[in-house]
């Protein structure tokens, strides 16, 4: 039996309230999606440059702190045990690499200080002086808020953009790895003054789930990559700060912080008592000077889990309950030229599944991210043939091929895998060898 975990676009049915926590999950019964690959594989030469950051004074790793080259729209960002690597043409042997994190001093090193692995990279907090606070507090947060998602128009990208980034998602059961997948896809951005909702094409991906290790439910998660892109709230407001909603939360003033070295506002949110219905809390990150959100960590507010499980659960098996206890959010920007763009984002999720005739319950938690690592203009506004678009309904079928392959990412940026990939990532390629000299063994 399975149970299928679904991260959707709010829709009007399961009218108002859905629509107001945006796109969460929901689990219901569906048919496996046909694995399917477009595009075709880049040929160029590159260079790869590993490394970690971490905090100069504590040696704390930086999660998800930015590597761009200068000059160039190559990036890519640290996995949560501060690692990095980044990949860039070979022509490519004068340019700086900046390294930034919230809340640090940026730092800028030529490309031929690096070594190809084991770089250490250390930024320092960006102190900010009291006297500024105090001169700087906001005193309506609220107003700046609305200002700052009034202002889309002028702080984003305006042109139609095409986006390389890197998907990843990943099923665990407790500590264990379950289910890894993985892709290359390309986002075709509308700009974010327009109504036109973001185009998705994939690129490569592959992906290998181990069902004897989910007992007897197997979880997907449908949706893919728009799991992530909905999380772009300054694309997507109505997910959350919608005209309607704003008047359920209280915002306060949390203090400042930099990055890239300008004064940044954090603003706390909270839904009011008064409300029943579960919304968000989290922490928005403003810049002062233009009114720009940089950044947005949230969370659903899970206070009642029947309440919460409704927003979730659409079919499931008479004698098993399912409910989350964690959702999470997170999304950052970039800046180009005085202009921001959608630059990485994540969605955690955790459920537990209780069967009625089962002594313990099992946990299962879901992550998904995605960061974009290239993009160029897309003045023509040209988009992806409907039947090369990904549907947000898609599930990411299960095939193992490309794991086998070392080299299978080529010249693209992704993310790190952190160790506990790393180990699945191995695991998955020494049951392939062991499959496959089984299979050409002879009698």
């Amino acid at each position: 039996m399975s149970l299928y975990i679904q991260k959707e676009r709010a829709m009007k049915t399961i009218q108002y309230q859905r629509k107001r926590i945006g796109p969460v999950a929901s689990v219901l019964l569906i048919v496996l999606s046909i694995f399917t690959v477009f595009g075709q594989e880049k040929t160029g030469e590159f260079e790869s440059f590993k490394g970690e950051v971490v905090d100069a004074d504590t040696n704390r790793p930086l999660v998800f702190a930015t590597i761009s080259v200068e000059e160039t729209n190559i990036s890519t960002i640290t996995n949560t045990e501060g690692g990095f690597l980044l990949k860039i043409p070979k022509e490519m042997t004068s340019a700086n690499v900046l390294v930034s994190f919230l809340g640090y001093h940026t730092r800028s090193i030529p490309l031929q200080q690096l070594s190809k692995d084991k770089n250490r990279i250390e930024l320092r907090v960006s102190v900010t002086e009291l006297s500024e606070v105090d001169v700087e507090v906001p005193k309506n947060p609220e107003a700046l808020v609305r200002e700052t998602m009034a202002k889309k128009g002028e702080n984003y990208f305006n042109d139609p953009t095409l986006m390389t980034a890197f998907y990843r998602e990943t099923i665990k059961k407790r500590r264990r790895n379950v289910s890894l997948s993985e892709a290359v896809v390309n986002i075709y951005k509308a700009p974010y003054k327009s109504p036109r909702r973001d185009a998705v094409e994939l690129f490569k991906a592959r992906k290998s789930t181990d069902y004897s290790k989910l007992d007897t439910v197997a979880l997907k998660l449908q949706g893919g990559p728009f799991n992530t892109l909905y999380v772009d709230i300054m694309k997507y407001p109505e997910y959350i700060f919608d005209a309607e909603s704003f008047s359920n939360y209280r915002f306060s003033f949390d203090g400042s912080t930099r990055i890239n070295e300008r004064l940044i506002y954090v603003i706390n949110f909270a839904q009011r008592e008064s409300v029943a219905d579960p919304l968000y809390q989290g922490k928005l990150f403003i810049d002062v000077a233009n009114k720009t959100l940089t950044s947005a960590i949230y969370s659903l507010n899970i206070t009642d889990k029947v309440k919460a499980a409704r927003l979730f659960v659409r079919k499931k098996p008479a004698k098993v309950d399912v409910w989350p206890t964690e959702v999470a959010y997170r999304v950052d920007y970039r800046e180009k030229d005085g202009k921001w763009y959608y630059g990485y984002s994540n969605a955690v999720l955790t459920f537990k599944v209780d069967w009625e005739d089962k002594l313990f319950n099992s946990v299962y938690s879901m992550t998904a991210e995605m960061a974009v690592t290239d993009w160029e203009r897309n003045i023509s506004g040209e988009l992806p043939k409907n039947r090369d678009r990904l549907k947000s309904s898609i599930i990411l079928g299960d095939e193992a091929i490309g794991f086998s392959d070392p080299d299978f990412w080529g010249e693209y940026n992704i993310i790190e895998p952190e160790k506990s990939i790393e180990s699945a990532i191995r695991k998955i390629q020494r049951q392939l060898r062991r499959k496959n000299r089984g299979s050409n063994s002879t009698p």
